[in-house]
């Protein structure tokens, strides 16, 4: 059964999920701290030039994308604890170290490592995901989205009060801490989580067979470019918003507590419902139905009178919030539910590959694109997005028949050797 939750070294499924989801909690706060002041800790206390600044993000950006799947065999190979384990030792020790540059040469240095652990993390975290997975897996992951939503948001708050006080010692306090969030998840991974060993492997597993994998390969494609929905409310909406709309400043603080208010409080309820891979391809194309409404809805905010457009946008931004947890959890259901057990961590790292490409990719398609053409950019957005959760279901049926010894996934309750499903690592 792929990404079963098998118990291991004689330890309660539920007590491996507490673990997870707490660590991941702690690791998600110090990533609320840290990125929403970074770039003013770079530009204000560095003195790096904003472009310098951008220009080594990118750079460790594309290094972090060669890792994944390296990683993920790594993973797979000798368990995904102890590569998990590494990589929130290293995040841990780069974070740190961003208190001591003074120089673009160092900055870029320092942050391509850091990503270099982050993809590590992303695809073994994944594998810890599927193996916690437990009897029932949808709301295992959809309890652990809640929480590191949560922990975003609460990072986020304690770094707007840092922002506030704008000296330097507060800047620092927040990278520190976030370095400190990093060891504390590790530490509660440590004494938590059952090291898992590796699963036996067939004889014709290949270190990149997930490439091979054309079902598979097919919806990472599907997933990355619909990762743009994120990047359309945290940068493309506020920027709008200021450029095109007379919406009060107020507005856009609002988008960002709406939309994480709305993630929160839905996805265990709606997120427990996608179990089976063929669950996800239909939240997946919901998910496009409910983009294809709210795009062309955040436009009309520039055509209304100044007291509706935060009353619109509040509302585009909602049902473009229940999207994202409808595409989230067909993300967890498909990226894990289609891996084979033994090659969790190589296919998490393909995943994130793709996942972070698209993201490295979304300001200039939105910004150049999308927000260049006014609002046939956005009702385009809005069809390329229904057109993407189009595909979700007949790929979905795609990669099942492609998978050997499939029970039927309308059948309730069966699922082969009496054990549930999988997911996708955060």
């Amino acid at each position: 059964m792929r990404g079963s939750g098998r118990r291991s070294s004689g330890e309660p499924a539920s007590g491996a999920q507490r673990a997870l989801i707490a660590a991941s909690f702690v690791s998600r706060v110090g990533n609320g701290l840290f990125n929403t002041a970074a770039v003013l800790y770079f530009t204000l206390v560095v003195h790096l030039p904003a472009a310098q600044v951008g220009a080594g993000l990118t750079i460790a950006g594309l290094c972090g994308l060669a890792v994944g799947i390296p990683a993920g065999n790594l993973a797979d190979r000798y368990g995904p604890r102890t590569v998990w384990l590494t990589s929130l030792a290293l995040q841990a020790v780069t974070m740190a170290a961003f208190v001591l540059i003074d120089s673009w040469p160092a900055f870029t240095l320092i942050a391509t490592l850091d990503r270099l652990a982050a993809a590590a993390g992303g695809a073994s975290g994944g594998a810890l995901i599927a193996r916690a997975g437990g009897e029932r897996p949808a709301a295992f992951r959809a309890r652990l989205r809640t929480f590191t939503n949560l922990g975003v948001v609460l990072g986020t708050l304690g770094a707007a009060l840092a922002i506030q006080v704008d000296t330097r010692a507060a800047y620092t306090a927040l990278i520190l801490a976030n370095a400190a969030s990093f060891a504390g998840a590790g530490l509660i991974a440590l004494l938590g989580l059952p090291n898992y060993p590796p699963l036996p492997r067939p004889e014709e597993h290949r270190q990149w067979s997930v490439l091979a994998d054309r079902p598979y390969v097919s919806f990472v494609a599907l997933y990355s470019a619909m990762g743009l929905q994120y990047q359309t409310v945290s940068l493309l909406l506020p920027v709008w918003l200021s450029a095109h709309t007379d919406a009060p400043r107020w507005t856009v603080a609002a988008v960002y507590a709406v939309n994480s208010g709305v993630c929160v409080l839905l996805q265990s309820r709606l997120g427990s419902r996608v179990e089976t891979p063929r669950q996800g391809g239909r939240a997946f194309r919901l998910a496009g139905l409910l983009f294809l409404v709210s795009c062309p809805l955040m436009a009309l905010a520039a055509d209304v009178p100044v007291w509706v457009a935060p009353v619109l946008v509040v509302l585009a931004v909602s049902v473009h919030s229940i999207g994202e947890v409808w595409e989230s959890s067909a993300g967890y259901a498909l990226g894990l539910g289609l891996a084979p057990d033994h090659a969790q961590g190589q296919y998490q790292g393909l995943l994130g590959i793709g996942f972070n490409a698209g993201q490295a990719l979304a300001p200039v398609v939105l910004t150049g694109g999308v927000l260049a053409l006014g609002h046939p950019g956005w009702l385009l957005l809005g069809v390329f997005f229904a057109a993407l959760g189009a595909a979700g279901p007949p790929v979905a049926a795609w990669a099942e028949r492609s998978r050997p010894g499939k029970p039927d996934p309308e059948t309730p309750g069966e699922h082969r050797d009496g054990e549930s499903p999988p997911l996708r690592a955060e």
